[in-house]
């Protein structure tokens, strides 16, 4: 189809509307700045459109501003530019052919979304999951949820002035890019995780790099703590800025960092405990001053408590299987597979169909990921895809939040605040 034809087929109408509606949304919009009778020409008023194509805003996120001067009157925020239908494309699809979709989702944590599609397959069908399995997959969750953290660190402070911080956490990431790679094949969208267990088992080497990367990166993270949390211009920057108070924060619906910096310690992995997360000691971390400071501190003393979690796991790990040996739940070996004729029937039959969870089942199951709670809801009517699957994502939740503690904020802040926030898009819009 030709480009003209296609533009031939979209609603010249839509766009105009949109704007209409959007804008006419930040004029309504209730705003405690008080108002300056003054013909000062600092003091003008303009709206600003700030992205969707715009290197600082986490991705193709837009924010309408009316400014008065420097300082932000009302904030409205438009999402939906990278909207894929992800939903709409689970339900046509097998619960296992829909894995490599959330990788996807929140691409900064691949493995997270993995787990949380896996573990409310196997709470919806009943799938037992080995425990040697389901320690592997709290090891890459936690690396996970750290290489998350290192891309918002690296990004935030370069957004504050400082570009060679950028340089050295992208080298600690490149380290646990190395271990997925050992670990699953893959880089980046790892698809590790199946329904039943994980893929395969953690080599020798896959061990070795793991242990290492937990040995060191402590001292890195000592450093950074000896580099940021007594500069003067860091501190400047981010101390009082886009202050979320508690009860805000939980009338926004906030979730992960965002609302444990604001006072309130909620972790799915403490209130409601999955895979041996109920096994292992550890820690929430919990600020009070809601400030975009208190967000970094969070998120820092978190990546401390996932090195804890994974030294712990190596501790506890038994030996044993990585996948159910139900058939009728999960693919067989690859052994199975290549010599033996009942495994590649079970194999082509969990390709072609999948597992079929009960017939009017539901089930709703959240996990942590690095931005907070990332729940699935799933209706099955029988068959091996689901009749109905919702995602509730972190960061369309926080995004909220931004409309909100952008108000009385000075433009120039406004960048800083959004990587305080750590939104992706790729989840946010869906």
């Amino acid at each position: 189809m030709k480009l003209k034809d296609i533009n031939s087929k979209v609603d010249p109408k839509f766009f105009k509307e949109h704007q209409r509606g959007i804008y006419k949304s930040l004029e309504d919009k209730h705003t405690t700045i008080e108002e300056i009778d003054s013909e000062d020409p600092l003091n003008a008023k303009m709206i600003l459109n700030m992205g969707p194509q715009h290197p600082a805003t986490h991705g193709v996120l837009r924010l309408i501003l009316q400014l008065r001067g420097e300082l932000i009157e009302k904030t409205k925020i438009d999402i939906g530019y990278l909207h894929r239908g992800v939903e709409k494309i689970a339900e046509n699809k097998t619960y296992q052919e829909f894995m490599p979709y959330t990788d996807r989702m929140d691409y900064l944590s691949p493995y997270s979304n993995n787990v949380a599609l896996c573990t409310a397959v196997e709470k919806l069908a009943e799938v037992e999951v080995p425990e040697r399995a389901q320690y592997i997959r709290m090891i890459c969750c936690e690396l996970a949820r750290i290489s998350s953290h290192l891309l918002w660190l690296g990004t935030m402070v370069m957004d504050a002035g400082a570009i060679s911080f950028f340089i050295w956490t992208f080298r600690e990431r490149e380290k646990i890019y190395d271990i997925f790679d050992e670990v699953a094949g893959h880089r980046f969208t790892v698809s590790h995780s199946r329904i039943g267990g994980v893929a395969n088992d953690l080599t020798d080497d896959a061990i070795a790099r793991i242990k290492e990367f937990v040995e060191k990166f402590p001292q890195e993270l000592k450093d950074w703590h000896g580099l940021l949390d007594r500069n003067r211009i860091f501190i400047d920057r981010n101390e009082n800025v886009g202050i979320l108070k508690t009860e805000n924060a939980l009338d926004l619906g906030a979730t992960g960092p965002v609302l444990r910096a604001s006072g309130y310690a909620v972790d799915q992995r403490i209130i409601k405990p999955y895979l041996k997360y109920d096994e292992v000691d550890f820690e929430v971390p919990t600020r009070l001053e809601g400030d975009n400071l208190a967000r970094y501190f969070v998120r820092m003393e978190e990546m401390a408590e996932s090195i804890k979690i994974i030294q712990q796991c190596f501790d506890k790990m038994p030996k044993g299987p990585v996948r159910t040996n139900n058939a009728k739940q999960a693919y067989p070996s690859k052994d199975e597979v290549y010599y033996s004729m009942e495994g590649m029937i079970h194999d082509f039959m969990m390709t072609d169909t999948g597992i079929c969870p009960p017939a009017g089942k539901e089930v709703y199951h959240a996990v942590e990921s690095p931005k907070g709670e990332l729940g699935y809801f799933i209706q099955s009517d029988g068959t091996g895809h689901p009749w109905r699957l919702k995602v509730n994502t972190p960061s369309l939740r926080n995004l909220q939040v931004l409309e909100h503690i952008l108000d009385g904020e000075m433009v120039a802040d406004t960048v800083v605040i959004i990587g305080g926030i750590d939104p992706v898009m790729g989840e946010a819009d869906k």
